[in-house]
């Protein structure tokens, strides 16, 4: 799974940003991207702020879940009581993974091309058999289905311990709230804190 993180400012500026890869089950930590959508990912991410100012005033949390979707990416949110938001735009597979049906004949307006994920609970007696294998909080679904329990999990504690990074780093008094993060120990964290958990 690829990942594009971004942290908007309280003017709709942006204030940090980063790519990086899955690092779970033997993922590099790389992102994977297709080369013609990698400039899309900032648009992806602006254009779901107004989805974010829409349900900031109906949700008491700070972390408001999958948002948005565009094509095969999805967008999450985590939002700080100073109106800055955390961004992550997740594509839940490997671009360089054949899509499932391989003809365009059939969907050519698919951008990009993924393999499509199931959100269809799977019978009762595979729930047993795939809890008696594995223990729980599993990472193997993950890269798999973006809107798993587990997924929305491990997304829910990346964002946290990057608000906790993000506290420290403008409690510096020479770092405005609406000012870059341009640090490398900050970038370093977060970059941290994706292999940990996502």
């Amino acid at each position: 799974m690829s990942y594009y993180f971004a942290i908007i400012g309280t003017k709709d500026n942006p204030l940090f940003e980063l790519e990086f890869g899955t690092s779970k089950q033997g993922g590099d930590g790389a992102a994977r991207f297709p080369l013609e959508a990698r400039h899309l990912n900032q648009f992806i991410v602006h254009a779901s702020l107004d989805v974010v100012e829409e349900v900031q005033w109906l949700n008491k949390e700070m972390y408001i879940k999958r948002i948005d979707h565009f094509a095969s990416s999805h967008i999450s949110c985590f939002l700080t009581p100073t109106s800055t938001k955390f961004l992550l735009l997740h594509l839940p597979h490997p671009p360089n993974t054949p899509p499932a049906n391989p003809s365009p004949a059939q969907n050519p307006n698919i951008f990009p091309p993924f393999a499509p994920y199931t959100t269809t609970n799977p019978p009762s007696s595979s729930i047993l058999r795939a809890s008696a294998n594995t223990s729980s909080g599993s990472a193997a679904s993950i890269p798999n289905n973006p809107t798993s329990p587990q997924t929305e999990e491990a997304i829910r504690l990346f964002m946290t311990e990057v608000f906790e990074v993000w506290l420290k780093a403008i409690m510096n008094p020479f770092q405005g709230i609406n000012k870059g993060l341009d640090s490398p120990v900050f970038r370093g964290r977060v970059t941290a804190a994706g292999r940990k958990y996502l």
